[in-house]
C-alpha cells in the first residue's frame, strides 16, 4: 500500500476516522516507527547539541506523529471494535510498546537531557525537563545489560496482557444475553422494556433481550420485581471474565492474566530499586508514599463507617417491614435501595429521567461552560467513526481554543464506561513555529432514544457527562505552549480528577438544572418539588458509597504493596472487606476480574486518586459556594480565577501549587464531608 494514500499518515488536520481501515495500521506504524528511530539516532549522535528546542524539533515532532496515529488506532479499537481492527491493533501493539519503552530508557538520550543547562529553559520547559529526567529513571534508563532487556520485555508483556484483559472484559459482556418474557420484566421502566423488545426483534427473537451493558443491567437491578431475574443478571455480571462464569463464558477468565500482571509489576519495581509497585506508582503523584495513601483511606473509612452502618440498618429495616424480605440477598440491594429512596423521598430515578433529554442536557452543559469560562462552543464538522458522533469547536473572542468529539450512545463493539482522551495537545510547534490547538474525545455509554423520542439520561448519566467534560476542559482550555506539560500532560495522576469531579457539583444546582431540563413529553422544566426531593436524596447511602470506593482503593494499593503475587489475590479482597465493607458480595463474586481501571487503565496503585481528587474538587467548589450571587449562580470572577490557576496552568507546575494559587491554602477534608452529608454538626 502506498503511504501517500494512508489516512494515518496525514497530519495536516484532524484524523480521517471515516477512511482509516485495518489494513492501514501496519504500513503507517512501520513508516512512523522508522521515522522516530531515525530521529532518535540523530539527536543522540555525539555532535548533536544538548538543546531542548533542537531535540524537540527532531525527536518530539517524529514521536508526536507516531503518538497521534497510534492514538487514532487505539481509539477506534475502543469505540468501533471489529475482528479485523483488533487483529491489526494487536499485531502493532508489541512494536509500538517496544519503541516507547526503549525511548524512555535510552541512556544516550537521558545523558543528552541531563546535559541541557536549566538556565536555557523557560518555566514551562523546566517543568517538562524535570519530569523527563524523573521519567527516564522510572523508565529504566539507569538499568544496564540483562536488567535493561528484562525491563523492556516486562513492558511489552504488560501491554499485551492489559489489552487481553480489556478484550476479555468486553467480549464477556457482549457475549451474554437473556431473552426474558414480559411477565419477568414487571416493574422495569417502559423505555427499557421498549428498547429490549426492539433488540430482540432485531435478531428475529421473541421477548426482550437483556444484556450486561449498563443502560439495560442497572434499571433491571433497580426496578425488576422478580428477584429471580435480578439474581440471574447479577450472577452473570459479577462473574464476567472469571472462572465462575456460566457455560463457555469461562473462556474469558482473566484470573491468570491478573496473576501475571501483578508478578510483572512487582518484578519491574524491584528492577528499578523499589520494594513494590505501589512505591513506583506514587513517585510522579501528589501522594508522598503508599503508607500515606493507606492512612488517608483508613482515616476516611473511620469517618464514613457510622453513616454506612446506618445506611445498611435502614435498608434491612425497610426490606423487612415494607417489602417482607427477611434476608435480602446481594442482588436484592439495588431494588431495596430504589424502593426505599422512592418511599423516603417520594422520588424515583425513573421519574427524574423523563426531564433529562440528552439534547437539552448537552445545551445546558455548554451554557455553563460558556458563561463560567468565557468561551463559545460551536457545532462543527469533521470525519467521524459513527454517525452518532458530534464534533464541536471552542472559541474565545473569535479565536479557536480547542475542538472535541462527543460520542454518547452505547453500542456493540464499544467498550463500556465513559472516558476522555486526547487526540492532540496544545503545542507551540518547534518545526514550523505554529501554535497547534488541542483536540479531545469525550466518550459515554448512554441509552439510545426510543422511537422518535430523544435519548433520556439518568441523573447519574448527567453527572458522568459533566465529569468527562471536566477532563476535556482541562485538556482544551490550557494556555501552556510546551506539549509535555500542556493540558492534562504532566499533571499528577492523583490531581487529574480535580477538574472532572469539580464539574459534577453543577449537576446539583437548581439554577443550573432548571435551564437544562425539559420533560420528554410535555417540555416542562424540572419542577422545584421534584428537585427538592432529589437534593434530599443526594446523600442517600453516601456512607455506603464512600466505603465501596475505599474498598476498591485500599484493595488496589495493598495488592501492589503487601500482596505476594505468587499467592491468590482473592483472600486479600476478603480481608479488605472485613475491614471496611458493610455489605459483602457472595463468595463466587469476582470483582477483580473486570477491574479494568487497575489492570488495563493506568490506575494501578492509583485508584485512590478518585477519593483524593474529591477532596480537592469539593474544596475548590466551596470557593464558588462562598462567592455565589443572590441567585445562587456561579460567580464569573471565581470562574476566571479557577480557569487561570488550574485549567490553564495544566501540568506546568505541581498541582498543589495550582490548588494553592486558587484557594490560597492547603486542601481540607471539610468540604467533602459536608457535601456528602458526613460532617459532624
Amino acid at each position: 500500500m502506498m503511504t501517500m494514500n494512508n489516512p494515518l499518515l496525514d497530519f495536516t488536520d484532524l484524523p480521517a476516522f471515516d477512511r482509516i481501515r485495518p489494513e492501514h495500521v501496519a504500513p503507517a506504524i512501520d513508516t512512523l516507527l522508522q521515522a522516530s528511530e531515525a530521529a532518535l539516532e540523530r539527536v543522540t549522535a555525539a555532535d548533536f547539541p544538548a538543546d531542548w528546542v533542537a531535540i524537540a524539533r527532531e525527536l518530539d515532532v517524529a514521536t508526536e506523529q507516531l503518538g497521534r496515529a497510534w492514538g487514532a488506532v487505539s481509539h477506534l479499537n475502543s469505540v468501533a471494535d471489529t475482528p479485523e481492527l483488533r487483529a491489526a491493533y494487536n499485531e502493532a501493539l508489541p512494536r509500538v510498546t517496544e519503541f516507547w519503552t526503549r525511548l524512555g530508557s535510552d541512556e544516550r538520550l537521558y545523558a543528552k537531557y541531563k546535559a541541557i543547562p536549566p538556565t536555557t529553559l523557560n518555566a514551562e520547559q523546566r517543568q517538562a525537563h524535570s519530569n523527563a529526567l524523573r521519567n527516564f529513571v522510572l523508565g529504566g534508563a539507569e538499568l544496564t545489560g540483562a536488567a535493561k532487556a528484562r525491563y523492556a520485555a516486562i513492558q511489552e508483556r504488560q501491554a499485551e496482557l492489559s489489552q487481553k484483559f480489556s478484550e476479555h472484559t468486553l467480549d464477556a459482556t457482549d457475549a451474554w444475553a437473556y431473552y426474558a418474557n414480559t411477565e419477568e420484566l414487571q416493574g422495569v421502566p417502559a423505555d427499557v422494556q421498549q428498547a429490549t423488545r426492539a433488540a430482540a426483534e432485531a435478531e428475529g427473537k421473541a421477548g426482550h433481550k437483556l444484556t450486561l451493558k449498563m443502560p439495560c443491567y442497572l434499571p433491571v437491578m433497580q426496578f425488576a420485581r422478580s428477584s429471580e431475574l435480578r439474581q440471574k443478571l447479577y450472577r452473570a455480571y459479577v462473574t464476567r471474565a472469571s472462572d465462575q462464569a456460566e457455560g463457555d463464558g469461562k473462556k474469558f477468565d482473566n484470573g491468570a492474566l491478573i496473576r501475571e500482571i501483578l508478578a510483572l509489576r512487582q518484578e519491574e519495581a524491584q528492577l528499578l530499586g523499589y520494594r513494590n509497585f505501589g512505591e513506583v506508582s506514587v513517585v510522579p503523584k501528589m501522594a508522598e508514599s503508599p503508607e500515606q495513601v493507606v492512612r488517608f483511606l483508613r482515616d476516611l473509612a473511620v469517618k464514613a463507617r457510622p453513616y454506612a452502618e446506618r445506611d445498611v440498618a435502614d435498608l434491612r429495616a425497610f426490606a423487612r417491614d415494607e417489602l417482607g424480605m427477611a434476608d435480602p440477598q446481594p442482588w436484592d440491594w439495588p431494588y431495596v435501595s430504589e424502593k426505599l429512596k422512592e418511599a423516603r423521598y417520594a422520588f424515583s430515578e425513573q421519574e427524574l429521567k423523563a426531564y433529562f433529554t440528552a439534547p437539552r442536557v448537552i445545551a445546558g452543559l455548554f451554557k455553563i461552560v460558556e458563561t463560567l469560562f468565557e468561551v463559545a462552543i460551536r457545532r462543527d464538522t469533521a470525519p467521524v467513526w459513527h454517525p452518532a458522533v458530534e464534533f464541536y469547536r471552542i472559541e474565545r473572542n473569535g479565536q479557536l481554543v480547542g475542538q472535541f468529539y462527543l460520542d454518547q450512545p452505547a453500542r456493540s463493539g464499544k467498550r463500556g464506561g465513559a472516558w476522555m482522551d486526547d487526540v492532540r495537545a496544545r503545542w507551540l510547534r518547534p518545526d514550523n513555529g505554529q501554535l497547534q490547538t488541542p483536540v479531545a474525545h469525550m466518550v459515554c455509554n448512554f441509552a439510545e432514544g426510543v422511537g422518535d423520542k430523544p435519548p433520556l439520561l439518568t441523573h447519574d448519566d448527567v453527572i458522568t457527562l459533566f465529569h468527562e467534560f471536566g477532563h476535556g476542559l482541562h485538556h482544551l482550555l490550557t494556555q501552556v505552549n510546551e506539549r509535555d506539560v500542556s493540558g492534562i500532560s504532566g499533571v499528577e495522576w492523583d490531581a487529574v480528577e480535580l477538574p472532572s469531579q469539580f464539574m459534577e457539583n453543577f449537576c446539583w444546582e437548581w439554577d443550573v438544572l432548571r435551564h437544562m431540563t425539559a420533560h420528554v413529553d410535555t417540555g416542562e422544566p424540572l419542577p422545584r418539588a421534584l428537585y427538592d426531593k432529589m437534593i434530599a436524596a443526594k446523600n442517600f447511602q453516601s456512607g455506603m458509597q464512600t466505603l465501596r470506593q475505599i474498598e476498591f482503593s485500599l484493595y488496589d494499593m495493598l495488592l501492589h504493596t503487601e500482596h505476594d503475587p505468587a499467592q491468590d489475590f482473592l483472600p486479600l479482597l476478603d480481608r479488605v472487606r472485613d475491614e471496611v465493607a458493610v455489605l459483602k458480595p457472595p463468595a463466587w463474586s469476582r470483582t477483580p476480574h473486570t477491574f479494568s481501571h487497575i489492570f488495563a487503565g493506568g490506575y494501578a496503585a492509583g485508584y485512590y486518586s478518585y477519593k483524593w481528587a474529591e477532596v480537592l474538587s469539593a474544596d475548590a467548589y466551596a470557593a464558588f459556594e462562598e462567592t455565589a450571587g443572590n441567585k445562587g449562580l456561579p460567580n464569573v470572577e471565581t470562574g476566571r480565577k479557577y480557569r487561570q490557576a488550574i485549567l490553564e496552568a495544566g501540568g506546568s507546575r505541581p498541582a498543589i501549587e495550582s490548588f494553592k494559587a486558587f484557594r490560597g491554602r492547603e486542601p481540607s477534608l471539610d468540604a467533602l464531608l459536608r457535601h456528602q452529608g458526613m460532617a459532624r454538626p
